[in-house]
């Protein structure tokens, strides 16, 4: 197995691990405002598709609306925890996906 096709294969399980963390602090606790912060890890790689350039890795967008959900007690602490890891997940394998296919530029 080549190294691409391992790498592929790692990403995707990575990606839906990261679903599947984002789903389960839903359906455990019975709060499906956590779904709400998937939109802003699906929508977060789109400047960096737009202008071909990775983001920053310390640029987590929107990672505190889960915690924001939490402190105002409209869904739990676990579920909150959930989510952002899940999130994290989903949105550093967007990222990778997009590093990984990038072409090299040569000038």
């Amino acid at each position: 197995m080549t190294a691409g096709l391992k790498t592929i294969i790692s990403l995707s399980f990575v990606l839906a691990i990261g679903f599947l963390l984002v789903i389960l602090s839903c359906a455990l606790f019975k709060q499906y405002l956590p779904l709400l912060v998937v939109a802003t890890y699906v929508l977060a790689p789109l400047p960096n598709w737009i202008c071909g350039r990775c983001a920053n890795p310390d640029d987590f967008v929107e990672s505190t609306l889960p915690a924001v959900l939490a402190h105002s007690e409209i869904i739990r602490i676990p579920a909150m925890i959930m989510s952002i890891t899940g999130g994290l997940l989903i949105y550093g394998t967007i990222i990778s996906f997009g590093m990984f296919f990038q072409e090299e530029q040569e000038f």
